[in-house]
């Protein structure tokens, strides 16, 4: 009696035992399907991380560089900037200074200081010719994100070596860098970013043996591997709006001697341009930030902006023109 009981439980007992293991099986399987799971969303989401720090890899070929042509805060400017602050005179274009990785203009003057001698000067006396400007401008320039200057015309001495000393330590104290120092002690300079090297030189007609001068930077650039060897250029006839044969053959010789873009200063007005070899010249942006308003000529600039690829060492530029109002400010055109 007792066995037979046996016999009929053992059945049972084999059915609840094989029930507990196929049991065990199955949330042994859902438990590795959400673990599954779990480290499918963690590779995703690690994917995705990867994707977005790549995507500034895409873009980082290339870099935006605004040139302007001269820009002079003295005179009447220098009294408009006291009257309505310095960030009046660039409200026109401050957007457009802004969407650049580097601004670079020509400087045309010393920043001191020494009291103004031009301000209400009569026009054509030697006084209204010789500038300095308030100490006041490098940290307006700053702000501007004009953070290059060329120092190589005929206006950075115009307080002899200690304004051009003066200058230099102000443009050091707000973080502005410059290149053709007429005393020789930075002629060039090399800016990077996004694996974009330039290097900048200058060429002052108004220097000693400027060319060859010229040229012994343009050597030294052409060591440092740069992407771009650019020349800022103080040349040219004033208020001529046409570059002259024995300026077209100087650029020429630079770009046959190493030199990849050329942007021109001096004439206050906006000269021609040509491609020479590939190689874009820009004779002549005009002013920038200028009181001269005696003619439509030397009230109108050019801004250009040139984008530089460091894959192929490829320039593209877009033309910005601008014009200098009686009330100071600069303005797009």
């Amino acid at each position: 009696m007792e066995n037979e009981k046996i016999r009929k439980i053992i059945p049972l007992l084999i059915l609840l035992i094989s029930l507990v293991l196929i049991g065990l099986f199955l949330v042994g399987r859902k438990t590795a399907s959400f673990e599954n799971v779990k480290t499918d969303v963690v590779v995703e989401k690690k994917a995705v991380g990867i994707a977005k720090a790549a995507a500034p890899a895409e873009v980082a070929g290339s870099v935006k560089i605004l040139f302007t042509g001269d820009i002079m805060l003295d005179r009447y400017i220098r009294q408009v900037s006291e009257k309505r602050g310095g960030g009046f005179i660039f409200a026109g274009v401050q957007d457009l200074l802004a969407k650049n990785d580097l601004v670079v203009s020509n400087l045309e003057g010393p920043i001191t200081d020494n009291p103004s001698v031009s301000v209400d000067s009569e026009i054509g006396a030697r006084d209204n010719y010789i500038f300095t400007f308030d100490p006041s401008v490098a940290g307006e320039l700053a702000k501007q994100n004009i953070k290059l200057v060329n120092l190589g015309n005929n206006h950075s001495l115009n307080f002899g070596e200690a304004g051009l000393s003066k200058t230099k330590e102000n443009l050091k104290n707000n973080k502005i860098d410059f290149f053709g120092d007429p005393t020789g002690e930075k002629r060039l300079v090399v800016w990077e970013k996004n694996k974009v090297k330039l290097v900048f030189i200058s060429f002052n007609q108004f220097e000693k043996e400027a060319k060859s001068k010229t040229l012994a930077d343009l050597e030294q650039a052409k060591k440092m591997k740069a992407t771009q060897i650019i020349l800022y250029t103080h040349w040219g006839t004033e208020f001529i709006g046409q570059s002259d044969a024995k300026i077209k053959e100087l650029a020429h010789s630079f770009i046959d001697s190493g030199v990849d873009l050329i942007i021109g200063s001096h004439p206050h007005v906006v000269q021609d341009k040509e491609e020479y070899k590939g190689k874009l010249i820009y004779y002549s942006l005009g002013n920038f930030i200028f009181d001269q308003y005696f003619s439509p000529q030397t009230q109108q600039g050019l801004a250009v902006q040139v984008e530089i690829n460091s894959q192929d060492g490829k320039i593209s530029a877009k033309e910005f023109p601008v014009t200098m109002k009686t009330s100071g400010q600069t303005v797009l055109r």
